[in-house]
């Protein structure tokens, strides 16, 4: 518990006479939970105004609120501030007694690769001993056992409760992705990152910034000495030299084809892997075999080995540790089907994402190339037809069906997608149910063919109206060739 006062202080906010002694046992910013003794923070969205919903909190408990506005109806103490979002992030921290302060935190932002590079670095870390914590798109993970799961980037009250668990548990550090969402919402803020790492950036999430420039600058405003002690960023990536401009902390650089301080030579790329030379300053030049394979892995590779050379770390280890990671949930995931063509799980929904996986796909496949993918409802309509073009200029066949169309008709997503895949040659069917559009795969591949399920990945739900639904596609494929095989 903390008081009231306690936590005034740390978000710069009067605490009115009335707060006194106030314990506060809870944070909360759902006004239907249950929050005896709680804080309650009204928090505005695009959609709603989270001080319409605070007399429901008192209602269940919140013993105060944190408002932009006077609300003098109630008669509970409340502290007033600007920004109740960064008011709330400030609050978790100090509620939590800044668990940041006991770990070494390592954030990765960027459109692609967040989450593999966050379970290499783990898989790099874990190798020499250390003890680290993963927070993502798949979920918190410490130990090898699931703490949590939701947003890539939780919610400040999830984000330290969760931390504050792996500091208790002994994490020495924790990879964590940082959604560009994460940063416009001020959900990092009263944290510190030892190392912040850029990816690259494609477009995605447009429904919410508009445009790739304030997308763009959303990612670069976390690379400053108020968010990153130091940072590793992507020579290779065109913005790069952006962020370098204005950032005030150390850096390390890694690429392929821009000269960096960290470089990847004499690369092979096989269906099992990729093998490479680790080039660390143009000096040591180190073997790494990576199970992962695809030149986009290449780069998580490389985004891992600057983060952990940030921490001090031998090169020599880093690249011997790299092979140890087998695979990760829903990336370039190939499934264990026991027939004559492969089964690929894939959480590409972006267009560089797609185009990655098939170019991959594309350079060991003996057979022929099928793309099942489709574009998720309610955000960016113009990454559609473009990946719709992407899927037909780099696949044999394509079969487009639903993603998570979410509260929007699958079938107006689904033509969006098909203006592009049209401005190709290439055959396609669609099938909008998904399960039966990958029994359709499945029945149409031969020895030699690769099938790239595209777009849920890791994910064990479909969201159709507004409603997540059960739909776990390792799952699905099974069930459906396990019917397959009993009508042979």
């Amino acid at each position: 518990m903390k008081t009231l006062k306690e936590l005034a202080l740390s978000i710069g906010a009067d605490a009115p006479a009335s707060a006194g002694d106030l314990q506060i046992a809870e944070l909360c910013m759902d006004s239907r939970k249950q929050e005896d003794h709680g804080l309650f923070f009204c928090i505005s969205g695009a959609h709603f105004d989270g001080h319409a919903f605070a007399p429901a909190a008192v209602k269940n408990g919140a013993s105060a609120l944190v408002t932009e506005r006077p609300l003098p109806e109630l008669d509970v103490p409340q502290l007033i501030v600007d920004n109740t979002r960064v008011a709330m992030s400030l609050a978790a921290t100090a509620f939590y007694d800044h668990p940041d302060r006991q770990m070494r935190l390592l954030g990765l932002t960027g459109t692609k690769g967040k989450t593999t590079t966050s379970y290499l670095i783990q898989g790099v870390l874990e190798n020499t001993g250390a003890s680290c914590g993963v927070i993502g798109t798949i979920g918190s993970y410490m130990g090898g056992k699931l703490l949590k799961s939701g947003l890539t980037t939780p919610d400040p009250i999830d984000l330290q409760k969760t931390l504050r668990m792996m500091a208790d548990a002994g994490a020495e550090y924790v990879s964590m992705e940082v959604s560009a969402h994460a940063i416009a919402m001020h959900r990092l803020e009263g944290m510190q990152f030892e190392t912040g790492c850029y990816t690259n950036l494609s477009q995605d999430h447009l429904d919410y910034f508009g445009t790739m420039e304030r997308y763009f600058d959303c990612k670069r405003s976390f690379f400053h000495s108020h968010f990153i002690r130091n940072a590793a960023l992507n020579a290779d990536d065109e913005r790069a030299a952006q962020i370098r401009k204005t950032m005030d902390v150390p850096c390390l650089t890694y690429g392929i084809c821009t000269p960096a301080d960290v470089m990847a030579t004499d690369i092979e790329i096989t269906e099992e892997g990729v093998s490479f030379m680790l080039n660390v300053l143009n000096t040591d030049k180190y073997p790494v075999h990576l199970q992962l394979t695809g030149m986009f892995n290449v780069y998580n590779a490389l985004a891992a080995a600057s983060v952990c050379l940030n921490q001090g770390l031998d090169p020599k280890n880093i690249a011997a540790a790299l092979g140890s990671v087998k695979s990760v949930p829903g990336r370039a995931e190939v499934l264990d089907t026991h027939t004559p063509y492969k089964v690929i799980l894939d959480y590409s929904h972006s267009p560089d994402a797609l185009e990655n996986i098939l170019k991959t796909v594309r350079e060991f496949t003996r057979g022929r190339v099928i793309s099942l993918f489709g574009c998720g409802g309610d955000r960016d309509h113009g990454k559609r037809p473009i990946m719709g073009e992407i899927g037909g200029q780099l696949s044999d066949y394509c079969v487009l069906t639903s993603d998570n169309p979410r509260t929007e008709d699958p079938y107006q997503i689904l033509a969006s997608v098909e203006k592009g895949i049209k401005r190709t040659q290439t055959p396609y069917s669609v099938i909008e149910n998904r399960r039966e559009a990958i029994r359709y795969a499945l029945n149409m591949a031969r020895e030699g063919d690769v099938i790239v399920l595209a777009g849920k990945g890791h994910e064990t739900y479909q969201e159709i109206n507004g409603v997540k639904r059960p739909f776990d596609e390792k799952v699905v494929v099974d069930e459906l060739l396990k019917e397959m095989r009993k009508d042979q």
